[in-house]
């Protein structure tokens, strides 16, 4: 089965390791006892780049399975609800 995001998987992915690299560089900061706003200001700065991957990803998805009817055992009532619990968990922060 191929999902909606895999046109896109290497922007994505190159996106999750520049987030993996910050991640690193927060737990070095902590090891160098860094001042806490900075280390605050980096960990804002890796929500904010997961929350763009969230979004391609559901951009991805809606694409894939909601406009193109690529809806598989579910229908399509059932897709639009899980698309909007799954905006509903990253809403929830």
């Amino acid at each position: 089965m191929k999902y909606g995001y895999a046109n896109n998987k290497d922007a994505i992915k190159k996106r999750l390791n520049r987030v993996e690299g910050q991640v690193r560089g927060v737990s070095r900061m902590v090891d160098e006892d860094a001042y806490c706003i900075d280390i605050l200001t980096q960990i804002s700065a890796i929500e904010a780049a997961m929350d763009k991957v969230a979004l391609e990803l559901l951009r991805d998805h809606t694409k894939h399975c909601l406009m193109n009817k690529a809806i598989g055992p579910k229908s399509q009532d059932e897709k639009i609800n899980e698309v909007v619990t799954a905006v509903g968990r990253l809403l929830a922060k």
